[in-house]
């Protein structure tokens, strides 16, 4: 049986929607013109529009048309009118399937799932509902926790549906440590691709921190990359997260990453196809330092949106006031503690770097500065770049920032990463993000999503 599958966009006659089919298509179909032809309404399945059959009957009340081409003529049905707006309602895109008898025009699965996504979120707003969220490359749950506490500021609640995180003591820490595990949460510990997306719940909202080790400047440096996606492990993880989103449609999306990401080819993909499942992107560059944390750590972060959704970056604004000095956060270790070491071996490697015209200097803290630098993952290793508090009275000793003094200075809750190892909690810290940035963050979508609750009417129906 020949059959064609044509996916289309409507198009448009004289403020009404048509649909314009012709050719060989239609006529390897056995369709000619002169036929004639019924119209059928299809029943509406998983939302509000259905589709609608076109039906060849000697009874029709509609004809196939004519076109020449050279010296041979060929089917055209148009069709146009009340008919496709009632099937169809504000989808544009249609999928198409031609067989012997019959033409079926069903709403194009993009836009039925942009549909569909969209009653799950307002239905949700409209009952109060919290909101389910999904996290990928969950670390030890910062990020999310961040956005919970920012969402509920807002008046918007929220649930941890499900975390994936490849690094099971990441996963440990934040099953021991973070408030935001309900009982139904699934915790999933895996290489993001090994995931089996369609096995999950729906959700709402995906929040994504992307590992950064190819995309960063000391990154790319380390491994000798010419581009993020050549990174053997973190450079195809954003094909796993356009699939996540595939499968799951949520109606929110959020994506941090460092600020070197935005430039990236994964990134220019992502953009493309979130656009293609009609989400509206937003982008900005959060200044951690400008929203209260005490660490000068700017990260890329990506909102996208169902359209009804009334974001904007615009107005966001600090959640927390930012301590005086770094002399505020710091813990109280005694002149003796073993903590405070000579290192050497930086103070040399120093002198080198300046013979060499190199610009890497060490960051010696006294306590009076207003702020730091960034603090990576492998700060524990004691590297020459990163934050050292002096001793108070012998300039030959150092001291690296204790677990709780690092967390401060990001504006991370102590409890996430209590009973830890200072390693664990090193790590966990240095690859997260500036707590408050993103609370601000949280607060600021969730003000947003309040607003479309509140515009709607009060158990208003969402689905007719």
């Amino acid at each position: 049986m020949a059959t064609t599958v044509i996916y289309t966009t409507l198009g448009e006659r004289k403020g009404t929607k048509r649909l314009w089919l012709e050719g060989r298509r239609l006529a390897r179909a056995g369709i000619s013109p002169g036929q004639q032809f019924e119209l059928k309404s299809l029943d509406r399945e998983n939302g509000p529009h259905g589709g609608i059959t076109l039906r060849f009957t000697p009874s029709g009340d509609r004809k196939v048309s004519r076109r020449k081409r050279g010296d041979q003529e060929l089917p055209v049905i148009d069709v146009s009118g009340e008919a496709l707006v009632s099937a169809f309602g504000e989808a544009e895109r249609v999928r198409v399937v031609i067989r012997p008898g019959s033409i079926e025009i069903r709403v194009h699965h993009h836009d039925r799932a942009t549909t569909e996504r969209s009653i799950r979120l307002l239905e949700r707003l409209n009952q109060h509902e919290p909101l389910r969220m999904g996290s990928l490359a969950h670390g030890g749950g910062i990020l999310d926790h961040a956005l919970h506490r920012g969402l509920e500021a807002a008046g918007i609640p929220v649930e941890l549906a499900f975390a994936n995180e490849a690094d099971g003591d990441y996963l440990e820490a934040s099953l021991a440590n973070n408030p935001i595990w309900k009982s139904d949460s699934i915790a999933i510990e895996a290489p993001m691709q090994d995931v089996e997306w369609r096995k999950l719940p729906a959700i709402d909202i995906l929040a994504a921190g992307l590992p950064c080790t190819g995309a960063s400047l000391s990154g790319r440096a380390k491994n000798r990359l010419a581009k993020a996606e050549e990174h053997e492990t973190a450079g195809p993880l954003f094909v796993a997260f356009l699939a996540a989103i595939q499968t799951l449609r949520p109606s929110v999306i959020l994506l941090e990453n460092v600020p070197q990401y935005g430039t990236t080819t994964s990134m220019t993909v992502i953009r493309s196809i979130l656009s293609s499942l009609d989400y509206e992107l937003h982008e900005t560059v959060l200044d951690g330092f400008e929203l209260g944390s005490m660490e000068r750590r700017n990260r890329f972060c990506m909102i996208a949106t169902n359209p009804e959704v009334p974001f904007s970056f615009d107005g966001l604004r600090a959640v927390r006031d930012r301590e005086s000095c770094i002399r505020d956060i710091l813990e109280d270790i005694d002149p003796d503690d073993p903590a405070w070491k000579a290192y050497s071996y930086l103070a040399e490697k120093e002198v080198r770097d300046k013979e060499a015209g190199k610009g890497f200097r060490r960051q010696l803290l006294d306590g009076s500065e207003a702020s730091l630098g960034t603090i990576g993952r492998g700060y524990a290793k004691a590297r020459s770049t990163e934050p050292f508090i002096r001793h108070p009275s012998d300039s030959a000793l150092t001291r690296l920032l204790t677990p709780k003094e690092h967390a401060r200075v990001k504006a991370v809750p102590e409890s996430l990463i209590a009973g830890l190892s200072a390693t664990r909690a090193h790590e966990i810290l240095g690859q997260s993000v500036v707590h408050a940035a993103f609370e601000a963050v949280g607060m600021h979508l969730g003000r947003a999503l309040a607003a479309l609750r509140d515009s709607m009417q009060p158990h208003q129906s969402v689905a007719a």
